[in-house]
């Protein structure tokens, strides 16, 4: 009896342990991180061309102000030295011509690891040489005002100033999470950043069409200032359509325009 007792017992607290362990394994499994050596970037999903977003911010102690923008990223796929890259101008325009910048960013086609990258705000530009190993001011750039700027990485990291078209390349699936591992040129450390498939919804868009998409989400809390974004991101034709931010009791959204609308980057130069 002692012998047939102490079997089941031992069995049961097996199972018992066993089970409470698959939640914490299941999360782990999970989270795919992105790393530039693995190629988890289908870089074919990126489509070349124009994409124009209207950005708006509200601040609901001010329910009768709007702050507008139109956002221009302009992606081509050129031959620069021999080998083949995603070449990605921005225009943002505003209400004043201190709302106006440019950025220029050069990434290789074969795995969007970032090769240039230069920003002009308010008349001030700050240009770097990117690599796996560091990034540096660009010393060709004679009005660069990160000349002498230096970082050496850890390891690669992704633009995070291209987050929108890195979205459009990510392997979305319901129950996903992905970690990247993101540097924003210029100003602290990389990081790696959490971003969480949390379910999909069919939206309208401008041009009355209704679209199946992922959702994305990232939570943050940086020196006790709470955020979150939420991306949604086409199923079929993987395009970034639109975002939603709450941070400091401010709301930012970002709308794709419809592919009718005129493009004005021909309009206002470069």
């Amino acid at each position: 009896m002692k012998t047939n007792c102490t079997i089941p017992a031992i069995v049961i607290c097996l199972i018992t342990l066993f089970l409470s362990a698959q939640p914490k394994y299941t999360l782990a499994q999970q989270v795919d991180t992105i790393r530039l050596k693995d190629n988890r970037l289908n870089t074919a999903s990126l489509k070349p061309g124009v994409r124009q977003y209207i950005v708006y911010f509200q601040n609901p102690k001010s329910p009768k102000v709007m702050r507008f923008w139109l956002w221009l990223r302009d992606t081509k796929i050129e031959t620069q030295n021999g080998q083949k890259v995603f070449v990605t101008n921005q225009h943002w325009y505003g209400g004043d011509t201190t709302s106006y910048r440019t950025v220029y960013s050069v990434n290789k086609a074969s795995d969007f690891s970032p090769i240039y990258h230069s920003e002009t705000v308010n008349g001030k530009n700050k240009s770097f040489n990117w690599s796996n190993q560091k990034i540096v001011g660009a010393d060709t750039v004679a009005a660069n005002t990160a000349k002498t700027y230096s970082l050496d990485f850890t390891g690669p990291c992704y633009n995070w100033n291209l987050d929108m078209e890195t979205f459009e390349m990510l392997p979305l699936a319901a129950g996903k999470t992905f970690a990247i591992n993101f540097y924003d040129a210029g100003y602290s450390k990389p990081e790696y950043i959490i971003y969480k498939v949390t379910g999909s919804e069919v939206i309208t868009t401008y041009d009355n069409q209704k679209v199946d998409c992922w959702i994305l989400f990232n939570e943050s809390d940086n020196a006790g200032r709470h955020a979150t974004e939420t991306f949604w991101i086409s199923k079929k034709n993987h395009e970034f359509l639109k975002e939603e931010d709450n941070f400091a009791g401010m709301y930012r959204y970002k709308v794709k325009m419809s592919a009718a609308t005129t493009n004005v980057l021909p309009k206002f130069g470069k």
